[in-house]
């Protein structure tokens, strides 16, 4: 590969043969090297999990001038140590995770598989950005998400980001082009009425992880979710550190001593 060009490494959490991963390598062809790291099934809801009891495996599925795909055994973060520390030969210039399958929106950062990876990148210290579509029927068309990956990752490239601050691009499913791309905060709220059960041939009881998310109410007129429902893709800077530094000062009041 041509170092003189910027190195993009791409992972997932929805697995290799993801309809979105390719919809992304196929978005950010020409804007640098392409390096493919992507689990070899589906991972979603792995956050930031990694792999530390058994041991991790690799292989080499593409390699052509501008890009090289590999598919690894264990969770996106994984897919991001195994690729800066025994696959490529340089930090990369920027990572890219997704296209996600489903929306990251709201407290949904905290559970996907796709921002741990992104995170993992940040944690590093490559400009790390993770791109969403919040839609999960089986035909969706992740063409739109690609276009505004596209353009977000050229513009990180050009202009860098702030060490501990990574990006979360998430893109509506709507006909034709969204309105445009709105930098906001992310929504609060919380996920409800978490499972089904059935029970099995057995008479076991099984919990099926479902539910409905709840807004925090009133929200923000500039969070996340009211502008993807406005038509809009919302991107959201977020922090590594999640110090509460308005609080610290408070905290330091309490008094610290056994009863």
């Amino acid at each position: 590969m041509n170092k003189d060009k910027p190195l993009i490494l791409i992972t997932n959490d929805d697995g290799i043969n993801a309809k979105g991963l390719k919809q992304l390598v196929d978005s950010l062809r020409g804007l640098g090297n392409l390096v493919v790291m992507a689990p070899d099934g589906p991972r979603s809801g792995m956050s930031c999990a990694i792999t530390s009891t058994v041991p991790l495996t690799c292989s080499l599925m593409q390699q052509s001038e501008r890009l090289s795909v590999y598919h690894c055994s264990g969770t996106p973060v994984d897919c991001v140590k195994l690729a800066v520390n025994e696959i490529l030969d340089r930090m990369p210039d920027l990572l890219v995770s997704g296209i996600n399958h489903g929306g990251n929106q709201a407290v949904c950062v905290h559970y996907s598989g796709t921002m741990g990876a992104v995170i993992e990148g940040c944690i590093i210290g490559i400009p790390s950005l993770g791109v969403s579509l919040s839609e999960c029927k089986h035909d969706s068309d992740f063409s739109e998400a690609g276009r505004l990956g596209r353009t977000v990752a050229r513009l990180t490239l050009a202009k860098g980001l702030p060490r501990g601050t990574f990006l979360n691009l998430n893109v509506p499913d709507m006909a034709g082009r969204v309105k445009g791309i709105a930098v906001c905060r992310q929504a609060g709220g919380r996920w409800i009425r978490e499972f089904d059960r059935e029970t099995d041939a057995n008479g076991q009881m099984l919990y099926w992880l479902t539910g409905d998310f709840v807004q925090d109410s009133p929200c923000s007129p500039d969070d996340d979710t009211r502008m993807l429902d406005s038509g809009y893709a919302s991107l959201v800077p977020c922090h590594i550190d999640v110090t509460d530094y308005a609080f610290m000062d408070t905290l330091k009041t309490w008094h610290f001593t056994e009863e």
